[in-house]
């Protein structure tokens, strides 16, 4: 039986369809849009909402998140797109990789209130059950940035190191060849897919609503967030010796705490309803103990 010698990296990182280049990088990102949008769709579901309501929330959360984590991409790697002889147009080159998740979070929020609105259903709601989805897609995404070779880690002789050729770009300047990095790619996958289970798990046993469900969502992902992005060596802004990143992440953290503590407290039971007042369709019944903790 062999051991693990490294993991190779992709020879290719996308298809060409006669005149149309397939990015592996935005179909793993699509791909997890469509699994995150089937996963809430049925979370919601399970709490009385018609089969497909998720779709139209989606369709003002995606855009605005693609838009929010682009932004936040450029904004915090300023270097990588101003400068003398750019090519501005590269900004909006999503499929070659550069999607913020924070950013992502907070246009992607404000989708989701304007849609939730014009659905009748509670913000709230809306963002417990995508939290377990939006993190699977997270998990999901970051396949892309292994094709693309980017974003690895410091370098490692552990026998899972990421191979990276010299003659990639994103290769250390004065490093010798040869050398393997930390897949911090997989090892954000691995958490976040363990974070899924914990949220549903957690969403089920201890009956979270009002909020909470994001609330951990925030904790859990961002507290992986601060240790990934301590070893990786892409270039980015440092803000008091620390990466912007961290700094993101670290402020995640706050959020969900904060939000989990002020919502435990002002509401310590289940949520009456996942519509609004007065929203309500004519035939729902209300929900039963079993309902409310799904």
């Amino acid at each position: 039986m062999e051991l693990i010698t490294g993991i190779p990296s992709p020879e290719i990182s996308f298809i060409d369809l006669g005149p149309f280049r397939i990015h592996f990088y935005a179909l793993f990102i699509l791909s997890g849009i469509v699994i995150a949008t089937i996963l809430t769709d049925a979370r919601l579901k399970a709490r009385g909402t018609p089969a497909g309501l998720f779709l139209d929330i989606a369709l003002w959360a995606v855009p605005f998140g693609i838009l929010g984590g682009r932004f936040f991409h450029v904004l915090t790697h300023p270097n990588d797109y101003f400068y003398q002889g750019a090519d501005l147009l590269d900004v909006f080159k999503i499929w070659e990789g550069g999607l913020a998740i924070y950013g992502a979070l907070i246009l992607g929020a404000v989708g989701v209130f304007i849609g939730s609105r014009q659905a009748g259903i509670r913000f709230l709601s809306v963002l417990d059950a995508v939290a377990p989805g939006m993190l699977l897609a997270q998990g999901i995404g970051r396949l892309g940035n292994y094709f693309n070779q980017e974003l690895f880690g410091l370098p490692t002789t552990l026998p899972w190191g990421l191979e990276i050729p010299s003659s990639n770009p994103a290769y250390p300047l004065g490093l010798p060849d040869g050398l393997s990095f930390h897949p911090t790619f997989a090892y954000e996958m691995i958490w976040n897919l363990t974070g899924v289970v914990a949220l549903i798990w957690l969403g089920k046993k201890l009956q979270l609503q009002w909020g909470k469900v994001f609330a951990l969502y925030l904790i859990i992902y961002s507290s992986g967030r601060v240790w990934i992005e301590a070893i990786r060596i892409d270039p980015s802004e440092i803000i008091l010796g620390l990466r912007i990143n961290i700094w993101s992440a670290l402020t995640g953290i706050a959020i969900g705490v904060v939000i989990y503590l002020v919502q435990t407290r002002r509401h310590p039971g289940k949520e009456p309803s996942v519509w609004l007042e007065g929203r309500e369709p004519v035939d729902q019944p209300p929900e039963t103990s079993k309902d409310a903790a799904k």
